[in-house]
């Protein structure tokens, strides 16, 4: 079955009252960073203005259930310049946001047109894979300039306690921006805490006792994040499949797991680091 098709009767089954809603309805900090962090590309503040960035961001949120990620590709492709316009896609996106409670996408429905398939993992962001890097640009330092100070503040309290563990403070910084667009008092339904979402048996494993406190939720996720390396002998895609998606899913699939949630948290993380897909421990320090 296509992924979004999945995705589809699963929130159908969230609005009926079906136990199958549990799993893509379930990272909701996650939801909203990505969505977040869509609209900066769509809109170009504090990054340069990228619109096939912003569909690639709202796919990662619609692949984790949001009615507003569809509703935002819809808009994109029907409002788009040139030859990203697409208006049948836009109505196909359009009609599911509505159909799962979105009326706002209907503003940008075009009656005049049909609607194309959806299959697969996110047809809006088809072709992405060979943009060139440089185009899928996403500037952080540029983006968090336009966080709040609370924000900004906290970026630098996990650049420093990073260093501190001899780690690339790139990579934990992407972690804590995929987790929840550092918001020190996320909750996810699963109830992961804190800035870098930690359950609270990592908590327990890594020694944090408030998780709301930003400087010992940083350290207990870099204490794991250190131990993940070590476990996959500095893989940092695997590192952040397994903060994902736990260790036991990676060793199950020996690599990144087949989750499409999964797939593009590893993709988003490695991408807000600026590292290659590539790259290792060693060639970062």
């Amino acid at each position: 079955m296509p992924r979004f098709s999945a995705i589809l009767l699963l929130l159908i089954a969230a609005l009926t009252g079906s136990p199958a809603c549990a799993e893509p309805l379930a990272e909701a900090p996650r939801l909203v960073a990505a969505l977040e962090q869509g609209r900066a590309a769509e809109t170009g503040k504090g990054v340069g203005k990228n619109l096939a960035l912003a569909v690639r961001l709202y796919c990662d949120a619609a692949a984790m259930g949001s009615p507003e990620g569809f509703s935002r590709i819809g808009r994109v492709l029907a409002t788009a310049p040139g030859n990203m316009r697409n208006p049948g896609l836009a109505n196909a996106y359009l009609s599911m946001a509505a159909s799962l409670g979105n009326d706002e996408a209907l503003k940008y429905y075009d009656p005049k047109h049909g609607n194309a398939g959806i299959e697969g993992e996110c047809p809006a962001s088809a072709g992405l894979e060979s943009t060139e890097v440089a185009d899928l640009a996403f500037d952080v330092d540029a983006y968090l300039s336009k966080q709040t100070a609370a924000k900004q503040r906290i970026a630098g309290l996990i650049r420093k306690v990073a260093s501190k563990y001899n780690m690339d403070p790139r990579f934990a910084l992407a972690i804590a921006m995929a987790e929840s667009n550092l918001d020190p008092e996320a909750v996810s339904p699963k109830n992961a805490q804190g800035l870098m979402q930690l359950i609270p048996a990592t908590q327990e494993r890594f020694g944090v006792t408030q998780p709301f406190d930003p400087e010992q939720n940083i350290k207990g996720a870099l204490a794991y994040i250190r131990w993940l390396e070590k476990r996959f002998a500095g893989d940092w895609r695997l590192v952040a499949a397994a903060y994902n998606a736990g260790e036991g899913a990676v060793d199950r699939y020996n690599g990144v797991p087949p989750y499409a949630e999964t797939q593009q948290y590893v993709r988003r993380v490695m991408h807000f680091s600026g590292m290659s897909m590539k790259k290792r421990a060693t060639t970062l320090m």
